[in-house]
């Protein structure tokens, strides 16, 4: 009776530890899942097909937006810089969590996967943390890159359904190609000329910076419609230039734009676009106290209260422009590489406008005979075009080498047209018959020029926004100054007009329009 009374107790302990023991391993493994669920691990690279069938986390989809490449052009590698330069910050996803969709047709573009890169960063910055997702079609064989590495090149954006949880919304910027707040596909380049009674955003009289070169109105031109068209791109909205908020910006910086006479056109608008915000014009001054003419290459305003500067610099070809003995002869040449000597005064900007192409044109470059210089040996004959690349190689060499990419943003604005007709400048060329823009511009051919700086600036370490103004101003044959570009009644030799220079309201103010657009996104947001 007590050996079965014995073996009853050992019976129910031995019941109640193991009920006791399962119960703990139930309570960890539930406890163990939550902690999983509240700190989920995301591994550095995610990679998915959407050719397949829908798969799914458990997860509430959201839609978000998926880049893939444009199947016609190769994507290069860009390193992306860091962000220091007082522009918006560049973050990343802190946490994701993700879920597959159903198949779209525009998932795999001719069976190329799309890959999903998820990475996680600490955010040392001060600033909050936003979310960033990219999906970029990979070339088949190309390289992995690493996790500070990211592709760039001209984009569409199609969607995707995934799930992610805590992410914000981001807008993506690729050169001219964009994607605005409404989730649309903007190519900049692409739109028309709207007339706006709201134009032009200052007066000859407003601006005193504007040289005689620019000034159409004061030279006597009547028509004022030339100044009142606004370009409307045909997918979204550009904001109209604010000047106090383009202040705000450049606060404390210097901004800079370096190249031949069209980018002095350029610069003078910026200057004419921001006085509209001061209120006492004896706090803006030349720090030389030089006038603008064409005689003067260099200038540096000063807006006193906004402790900022607008500066030009002036270098034809952005390379150095020398001389070389040939025989018994001492010839101009152009050391395509070298870079232009005026350069030390680029450096420690906060933003560059960079521009050379009008310049290339002239006969001796042109030509190319005995006239491009490498080292010590001037070439008998060199291709222009060839000499243009080599000369651009120089000018990025010195960009990657000089320029602090966590403190200046770099632009390089593309070639503008001139409409001759006729002739060209010096041969009895014209343009004072047209007073409104084109309707199309079917003749349009893409500049090469215009190529092989996208060619160049995609190679280089340094981040390179292409302002591409070419197509878009190619419409506008009213906007030169013609016989304007001088008072009535001056000496000017006969039938000489201006065909490529711009009024000043005009043009130009569109391309500032442009770079005032892009200076409101963060850098990264360029990629």
């Amino acid at each position: 009776m007590e050996r079965q009374r014995s073996f009853s107790i050992k019976t129910a302990r031995f019941l109640v530890f193991a009920l006791t023991v399962s119960s703990s391993a139930v309570f960890l493994l539930f406890f163990s899942i939550w902690v999983i669920k509240a700190n989920p691990s995301v591994r550095q690279e995610t990679h998915f097909q959407f050719n397949k069938s829908a798969f799914s986390l458990g997860l509430k989809p959201l839609t978000v937006q998926t880049l893939t490449a444009a199947v016609a052009r190769n994507f290069s590698v860009f390193r992306k810089p860091e962000n220091s330069a007082g522009f918006a910050h560049f973050t990343r996803f802190e946490r994701i969590e993700v879920s597959g969709d159903e198949k779209n047709e525009n998932d795999v573009v001719n069976g190329n996967l799309i890959r999903t890169r998820l990475r996680k960063s600490e955010n040392t910055s001060g600033f909050s943390e936003a979310s960033i997702f990219e999906g970029l079609q990979r070339k088949e064989n190309q390289p992995e890159v690493s996790e500070n590495e990211i592709y760039h090149g001209n984009l569409t954006i199609t969607q995707q359904n995934v799930s992610v949880s805590s992410i914000k919304k981001k807008e993506v910027l690729s050169g001219a190609r964009i994607k605005d707040k409404t989730s649309r596909v903007c190519d900049v380049t692409k739109g028309r000329w709207v007339f706006d009674e709201n134009y032009p955003l200052y007066t000859n009289v407003s601006c005193p910076f504007i040289d005689e070169g620019f000034n159409c109105e004061g030279n006597g031109r009547l028509d004022k419609e030339y100044m009142k068209w606004r370009w409307q791109p045909q997918d979204c909205d550009i904001p109209r230039f604010n000047a106090s908020k383009m202040l705000e910006l450049i606060r404390g910086k210097r901004l800079v734009f370096v190249g031949d006479s069209i980018n002095r056109n350029q610069w003078e608008s910026m200057l004419c676009l921001l006085m509209g915000a001061i209120k006492d014009p004896k706090r803006v001054y030349e720090t030389h106290g030089r006038r603008i003419t064409k005689e003067k290459g260099n200038y540096s305003f000063k807006f006193v209260d906004y402790k900022c500067t607008v500066e030009y610099y002036v270098t034809h070809f952005l390379v150095h422009e020398s001389k070389a003995r040939i025989g018994k002869k001492r010839v101009q040449t152009l050391r395509i590489d070298s870079i232009d000597r005026g350069s030390s005064r680029w450096k420690g900007a906060d933003i560059l406008i960079f521009n050379t192409a009008h310049w290339w044109t002239h006969f001796k470059t042109r030509a190319g005979i005995n006239y491009y210089q490498e080292g010590d040996q001037v070439h008998p004959h060199l291709n222009a075009s060839t000499a243009f690349r080599r000369a651009l190689v120089t000018w990025a060499s010195w960009v990657d080498n000089h320029i602090n990419p966590r403190k200046t943003r770099v632009f390089f604005r593309s070639s503008a047209p001139s409409h001759f007709r006729g002739g060209l400048w010096n041969s009895g060329g014209h343009c004072k018959e047209a007073t409104h823009p084109l309707r199309e511009t079917s003749s349009f051919v893409y500049p090469k020029k215009n190529s092989i700086v996208e060619e160049v600036t995609r190679q280089m370490k340094s981040l390179v926004t292409f302002l591409n103004v070419t197509s878009l101003s190619d419409y506008r044959r009213d906007g030169h100054p013609s016989v304007y570009g001088r008072k009535s009644g001056k000496s000017h030799s006969s039938g000489v007009e201006d065909c490529s220079h711009w009024c000043l309201p005009g043009v130009p103010d569109t391309w500032n329009e442009l770079l005032y657009f892009y200076l409101q996104y963060k850098r990264s947001e360029f990629l």
